[in-house]
């Protein structure tokens, strides 16, 4: 809450211009297979606080349809891909904690899956050193992937299964790289965020003309340039087509919520393995009242 007041102030953003806030919260468990998906934040306790009216709880409609409740942001990378004009398939890869991606062919429905580990396993790493992250992926950078211990962690039968599907954060442990050195082990999880990327590809029913990244993974020198040698396509930022590598996963979810607001559909056959397209998110009105997505 003192974000999102926080956000207003600095921007000088007049609450009384926003119509919607789009709240996602912090997923702290995901088990799709268990019907049971979970996110912390209060949307009814920010609504009734901005006065303003929250969609929040966006994943739990497709879970408990079936789905796997991710990735979100396929329906979003499409609508991207149009604006863009593109006449050829295109991957755009979302990479934060876990990494995901969108296969957007043009009049197609979009095909998507969680990849495997994005930033998630590095950003443990780096905490024996006291960082947030491998900035620039400057630490990896000056080690070397340990092949087996890479292969060990890419044996996991998930890189096996195909699209749609997805993960929870901690679902991978990085105790296989714990006996090597901090460089070592950082150019492991980075090689393994890369593998298990490229290894998606051959799940798709053709190949991308090009791969447009964007999440905290884009920020990461080293990640780009291993994606880079080993995509079979051209690799670019977002920014390359005027977007936020930063900001496009809050730009996503602003789209889902006015997808919300007109009772579109946010997840897909493709894109979660819900049976059918499927409205998403809870609205909360700054009074008491909560209005679910109608019954299916």
């Amino acid at each position: 809450m003192e974000a999102v007041e926080a956000f207003f102030a600095t921007d000088s953003i007049d609450r009384g211009t926003v119509d919607l806030i789009g709240f996602h919260g912090h997923t702290v468990l995901h088990r799709p297979g268990r019907r049971l998906t979970v996110q912390i934040g209060d949307g009814k306790a920010l609504a009734k606080r901005l006065g303003i009216r929250v969609i929040h709880d966006f994943r739990a409609a497709d879970v408990a349809q079936g789905g796997q409740g991710a990735p979100l942001v396929p329906v979003f990378h499409r609508a991207l891909a149009a604006a863009a004009g593109f006449s050829q398939p295109v991957a755009i890869l979302n990479i934060g904690g876990v990494a995901n991606l969108s296969f957007i062919a043009p009049g197609e429905e979009p095909i998507a899956c969680d990849t495997g580990p994005g930033n998630g396993l590095l950003d443990d790493l780096l905490k024996r050193l006291g960082a947030a992250f491998d900035r620039d992926g400057a630490t990896a950078s000056r080690g070397k992937a340990d092949g087996a211990v890479l292969s060990e962690l890419l044996a996991h039968p998930f890189f096996l299964a195909p699209p749609p599907k997805s993960l929870d954060r901690n679902d991978f442990s990085g105790a296989l790289v714990d006996p090597l050195a901090i460089e070592d082990a950082a150019a492991t999880l980075t090689a393994f965020t890369t593998a298990s990327i490229v290894g998606v590809l051959p799940l798709l029913p053709s190949r991308p003309s090009l791969a447009v990244v964007c999440g905290g993974g884009a920020r990461n020198k080293t990640l780009m340039r291993e994606l880079a040698d080993q995509l079979p396509c051209p690799v670019v930022l977002a920014e390359t087509f005027g977007r936020s590598s930063d900001a496009m996963e809050a730009q996503a979810f602003a789209y889902l919520v006015a997808r919300r607001e007109k009772n579109l559909p946010i997840t897909f056959p493709m894109t979660t393995g819900v049976e059918k397209p499927l409205e998403g998110g809870v609205i909360a009105e700054p009074g008491e009242r909560e209005v679910r997505s109608p019954p299916t």
